[in-house]
């Protein structure tokens, strides 16, 4: 008797916790979506004022106390960024997996938008942005937003379409069979099949985001400067003004950011990405989080699912008109080769019809006989990039196949590296800039080490991805048929990532040429380090608003990334598509 009345208050008293702590964690997940609420209602009034009679500031203040509200504006730029880079990548990476007339130019063409450095999107866009939003201060922060989307959007659009692409056959077989719309395979099979990938590039799209803040908080366009409040403002001008203490005080209010986006996001949503997982077997080990736990407990789900569960329904009758999965719009045959002759001319005219401005412009400016020193000058870059990939690689792969492999590991290497990827390594340029001058090193040598402190974490986050995508099956078929470690990673591990380490080489390949343009060109107070290559070229064409030699170094610049995507990063990658992918 005494035992059932025991379990009985035990039952009870499990009861009443478990309410207490769903209670608690109610009011914990309320507090805080109050609080962000609050901090967007305390930015959008800054972000859409009005820019007075003095204009717009080309400087920003170094006072210490400025730096909570420079992070906030700077946080809050970085994800409005990443919110509009997630909607291009699923619009474009969706297109180009879908259309095999807009793969054959979009593929191409995210090559190009790949290569051309933010301050080449920046020359061309800034006066837009300026005419959409006169008088406010919202047409530069749009243009910044804009900068700092063009550092993100592109690893994330190749992570996207390789993982569309590397579908597993009897997946895609399912969607037809159960004759899902268009509309519900991209939300129940293409993002979820995508997600685990797609999400670490979100992670490294975010630490690339910060290598290139302090270009997109101040903008130096044709001889104009325009600075927005911001961490990476902060940094420029206390580096002009030789306060090594407030760049250490950036660096460490910058670390706080990096650790707690890290905490409120990043491991909370790694964790939740395992469920998509394709296995069948669960994990060694479920990765935890102590948000994740929390957002769990909570009513959260439930009161989203009753809000959103109406209006998903209600969108998924609106895009039945976008067809069934499986159905034919394309002809065959003779009307096929007719409208791809027909597609092939519209695309050739249009290409055409941009390189001939161009040539005019250059013409009319520099002249066509500083296209080769500009190529002389892409040449040296380019043994910059193939250095940094090369090395990057050797050291990289290995090293994600492991984190990706071993739980244990993974538990403590994820969050050191997350960080380490989020944190803006041109933050301590400064600090190099000196070392380097003290130690009288040239930046000819020392620009490939600052281009691989912002770009190795592509390879190194995609690897990982690759790695964690290995089902369990195949991993407990090596240890029950015992095969030796130089087996299983010629047969199973290498073989797997190679096609995640083909989106991280390209991606990580393009980084680098976009990060010379802030690595070949470092200043502190008034010394300024240079070197030779086309990312000095770039910068400086574009500070002096030479309009026609920014345009030469961004179409020699292109040149060189879409030639080596053509020749040797595609062939990799149709092999990985066609002899390693998991179908």
């Amino acid at each position: 008797m005494f035992t059932i009345l025991s379990a009985a208050s035990s039952r009870d008293a499990g009861r009443k916790s478990s309410w207490v702590a769903r209670a608690a964690s109610d009011v914990i997940v309320i507090a805080g979506i109050v609080a962000l609420l609050g901090v967007i209602s305390f930015l959008l009034p800054d972000i859409t004022a009005r820019t007075g009679v003095e204009g717009i500031p080309s400087t920003v203040s170094t006072n210490l106390s400025d730096l909570p509200y420079y992070a906030l504006r700077s946080v809050f730029r970085m994800f409005v960024a990443l919110f509009f880079s997630l909607v291009f990548t699923f619009v474009y990476g969706l297109a180009a997996a879908r259309n095999r007339r807009l793969r054959a130019v979009l593929i191409p063409l995210l090559d190009i938008l790949q290569s051309v450095p933010i301050l080449g999107f920046l020359s061309a866009t800034v006066t837009i942005w300026l005419v959409l939003f006169p008088n406010s201060i919202l047409g530069v922060e749009a243009a910044s937003v804009f900068a700092i989307f063009t550092s993100q959007a592109w690893n994330m659009t190749f992570s996207f379409y390789q993982s569309l692409r590397s579908e597993p056959k009897e997946l895609q077989e399912m969607a037809r069979s159960m004759r899902l719309t268009r509309w519900q395979r991209f939300w129940k099979l293409d993002v979820p099949c995508s997600m685990i990938p797609l999400l670490w590039n979100c992670i490294m799209s975010v630490g690339g985001g910060w290598f290139f803040l302090t270009a997109s908080e101040v903008i130096s366009v044709n001889s104009a400067t325009y600075a927005l409040p911001g961490i990476g403002s902060f940094v420029s001008v206390a580096a002009e003004h030789q306060e090594l203490g407030k760049i250490g005080a950036a660096i460490v209010v910058m670390a706080i950011v990096v650790l707690a986006i890290d905490f409120l996001l990043w491991k909370p949503l790694t964790a939740w990405a395992e469920k998509f997982r394709i296995t069948q077997s669960g994990s060694v080990e479920e990765k935890r989080s102590a948000v994740l736990t929390l957002l769990r407990r909570s009513h959260i789900s439930e009161v989203l699912g009753r809000v959103l569960t109406p209006v998903g329904d209600v969108l998924d009758r609106a895009m039945r008109v976008l067809g069934v999965t499986g159905a034919v719009f394309e002809a065959t045959g003779s009307r096929r080769r007719a409208g791809d002759a027909a597609w092939g001319v519209i695309a050739a005219a249009i290409v055409a019809f941009g390189v001939v401005q161009m040539g005019i412009a250059v013409a009319e400016g520099a002249g066509f006989g500083e296209i080769g020193h500009a190529l002389v000058l892409g040449l040296i870059t380019f043994a910059r990039v193939v250095v940094l990939t090369v090395v990057c690689s050797v050291i990289w792969v290995p090293v994600g196949v492991l984190i990706g492999m071993n739980e244990r590991l993974a538990r403590f290497v994820h969050p050191v590296i997350q960080v380490l990827a989020s944190f803006p390594a041109n933050f301590t340029f400064p600090f190099v800039v000196m070392f380097f001058t003290f130690a009288h090193i040239g930046l000819g040598i020392g620009s490939t080490l600052l281009m691989a402190l912002g770009t190795q974490w592509y390879i190194l986050f995609n690897v990982i991805a690759g790695a964690l995508a290995i089902p369990d099956d195949m991993r407990e078929l090596a240890r029950s048929l015992r095969m030796p470690a130089r087996l299983c990673w010629a047969k199973i591990y290498l073989p797997a990532v190679l096609g995640a380490w083909c989106t991280g080489g390209i991606t990580a390949a393009g980084g680098a040429w976009n990060a010379s343009i802030v690595s070949e060109v470092v200043t502190y107070g008034g010394t300024t380090l240079t070197a030779t290559g086309l990312g000095s070229y770039i910068a400086a064409a574009t500070a002096a608003g030479d309009m026609s030699r920014t345009i030469i170094g961004v179409a020699v610049m292109s040149f060189f990334v879409v030639a080596v995507n053509r020749l040797f990063w595609r062939r990799i990658e149709r092999v990985a598509e066609h002899r390693f992918s998991l179908n």
